[in-house]
């Protein structure tokens, strides 16, 4: 009876510190991801507090990957998000993913067999947004080919995968100090010139703060897309903006602002916008004289040198179709690996598509480029590479 009543005592001393003491409440509730806090948070208003507090203390980017094609019922980045977003410490508030066009229903038909394989993008699109939180805004583009860094760890090695099934959906929590807009510009028929209000209204005009776009255009063979896509880009070349993106074959997603039905003939912009005094960020372009591991690797050292704070940062790389091992004749993750050198825990995604955004390019706290001449950027390229490194603030 006596060690009964022991135990009794020292739960209910247990369930004590557990329904008064905040700062154990919190300590505990740190080690649990972001879908078993929320779960936790519905326990009383001190747990609520608690999780609350914990949340918003995790500001680190996630991402989930996925490297391996599964069963063909659904695509892999689908199950890896499922299976992954139970152990996350982020509540994502952004989403950007990227899967390969490959596995997804393209524009061509195919041969029967081949097809069997092929999946209805709008399906997957909507079976990826069903898992996320209600009031997160979701961008998402289908392309060629995914880079991606395996998950686990930011000093993974990342890949470059140009055929087979892949992709990865970054998720951005709510960070101090940080905004990341959505948008999107749809080329109109109708309109040859390009209404610039629409700028303003995607902060992308009269925000001081902007510090980097990253611009994706769709169905870019069409007439007159490479206009429009010099009207949005055009007035976006400032030094103190970093640009970088590509061409993709489509994009699947975009939720913060209901345009989902867009015309399958139509061609546009969209992208994400990154505000906030705190970001720093630079980019290189790698041109079709970087052939081999020496060029590349001089590439990476003019982004190192552009003293990027490592921590808290994330590597975008948009290369051409026509680069990767096709390029470099004889090895296989030759700009990856090339990154990864002088970047070793920072990770890297991206994808292989029909041409890039870029140049280069530094905006950091205390140095932004110089205006040497009036001349602007060449931003829009066909068979190179663009690395960009941004750095999203120091986290506590």
């Amino acid at each position: 009876g006596a060690a009964a009543a022991g135990a009794m005592e020292a739960a209910a001393k247990g369930g004590f510190v557990l329904a008064n003491l905040a700062e154990v409440v919190e300590r505990v509730l740190g080690f649990l991801p972001t879908k078993a806090l929320l779960r936790a948070a519905c326990v009383c208003r001190l747990w609520r507090e608690c999780a609350r507090r914990t949340l918003r203390a995790r500001q680190r980017v996630a991402w989930v990957s996925a490297l391996e094609p599964g069963p063909a019922d659904s695509h892999a980045l689908v199950r890896a998000l499922a299976r992954e977003l139970e152990k996350v410490h982020v509540l994502p508030q952004t989403v950007l993913y990227v899967a390969d066009a490959e596995t997804f229903s393209g524009h061509e038909e195919c041969h029967e067999q081949k097809k069997a394989r092929k999946r209805n993008s709008k399906e997957t699109a909507i079976a990826l947004e069903k898992l996320l939180p209600k009031r997160c805004q979701v961008l998402g583009l289908v392309t060629p080919g995914i880079v991606v860094t395996p998950m686990g760890s930011s000093s993974n090695q990342p890949q470059e995968i140009e055929e087979g099934e892949a992709g990865f959906a970054l998720l951005f929590p709510k960070i101090d100090g940080v905004k990341i807009h959505t948008f999107h510009f749809s080329k109109d028929s109708k309109n040859r010139v390009f209404d610039e209000s629409k700028f303003a209204e995607a902060g992308l005009k009269n925000n001081p703060d902007l510090r980097v776009v990253l611009l994706f255009g769709y169905n870019s063979w069409k007439s007159g897309a490479t206009r429009f896509l010099h009207q949005i880009v055009n007035p976006l070349n400032e030094k103190s903006i970093i640009l970088a993106g590509g061409q993709v074959e489509s994009f699947t997603s975009l939720t913060s602002e209901n345009s989902s039905a867009q015309p399958g003939d139509a061609c546009g912009v969209v992208g994400l916008a990154f505000s906030g005094p705190q970001i720093q960020s630079a980019t290189v372009l790698l041109d079709q004289d970087v052939a081999d591991e020496r060029t590349a690797e001089a590439a990476m050292q003019r982004l190192k040198a552009a003293n990027i704070p490592e921590h808290n940062t994330i590597g975008f790389m948009f290369a051409c179709i026509g680069r990767g091992y096709r390029h470099y004749k004889t090895k296989r993750n030759m700009e990856a690996d090339a990154f990864r050198k002088y970047f070793p825990n920072v990770p890297l995604f991206g994808f292989f598509g029909h041409g890039e955004i870029g140049c280069d390019r530094i905006v950091t706290g205390n140095f932004v480029l110089r205006e040497c001449n009036d001349i602007k950027d060449d931003l829009l390229h066909g068979y190179t590479t663009v690395m960009t490194v941004i750095h999203l603030g120091s986290t506590k």
